[in-house]
């Protein structure tokens, strides 16, 4: 089949094969182009829509971003029950097998050292959020009687935000303390956009940890432990994920 090589990560080779029915990008299976030991997990794609120009502007087409994105983390969900993967960005793409082995070639010594370092760990990403108070809106709010009665009632809500919020702080800044102590590597992340997660309250925490395979379970039940422990403190726990925050991927 002809077309250009978009690449999903680089690896080590392995024996286990992937999943007889997975398709990556733009419908193709995913393949194995070795070189020098590496492994790079490829697949073709049309010319016509990831070249230069016309991969420009598709990133700039939501529903069309939303799928490949889709696409390229099923591919890389597989190689991580098999392997440890390096994942590569997003449209990461070559004309040719060539110029995939030249990539590898270029970075062969970052390759290995990296996977080196990632080697049998994943990623497990914890964010916090922190929501409004129960009572704050299960309780009616009066009418202020006068306007002396209005700034109180303002500077008494004022006061349960801020302590609300300091809260949220100490408790998220002690949890990424004890999860860093446990993980062998993490990363803050900038909190996330309300307006693109859709999720509700506000995030105080958006943060990722590199745990060693064999631990993910005893991870997994820190985190639980912590559910529950402040009110109105809400905990997300996603992966095991391929180690993005931790693979300095930069082409």
């Amino acid at each position: 089949m002809t077309g250009l090589r978009y690449v999903y990560a680089v690896c080590r080779p392995f024996g286990t094969p992937l999943q007889s029915q997975l398709t990556g990008v733009a419908g193709d299976p995913p393949r194995a182009l070795t070189h020098h030991g590496l492994m790079a997990v490829v697949s073709h794609v049309p010319e016509q829509d990831f070249a230069e120009e016309p991969l420009r502007r598709h990133l700039e087409d939501l529903d069309w971003l939303s799928e490949t994105a889709r696409a390229h983390q099923g591919v890389i969900d597989a190689l991580t029950t098999v392997t440890t993967p390096l994942p590569l960005r997003l449209g990461t793409v070559f004309h040719d097998d060539s110029g995939v082995r030249m990539m590898m070639e270029a970075r062969e010594e970052d390759f290995r050292r990296t996977l080196d370092r990632l080697e049998g760990r994943v990623e497990w990403g914890v964010k916090v959020y922190a929501e409004s108070e129960p009572q704050e809106s299960a309780r009616p709010a009066q009418k202020p009687a006068s306007g002396r009665d209005y700034l109180r009632q303002r500077r008494m809500q004022t006061r349960s935000h801020e302590d609300m919020w300091q809260k949220a702080e100490a408790f998220s800044t002690r949890l990424h303390e004890v999860l860093s102590a446990f993980a062998e590597d993490s990363r803050m992340h900038p909190p996330q956009n309300p307006a693109l997660s859709k999720a509700t309250g506000r995030n105080v925490l958006n943060a990722a940890y590199l745990v060693p395979r064999a631990n993910s379970e005893e991870f997994v039940e820190l985190v639980d432990r912590t559910k529950g422990e402040v009110p109105g403190m809400r905990i997300e726990l996603t992966g095991p994920w391929a180690a993005y925050s931790f693979a300095g991927e930069t082409t």
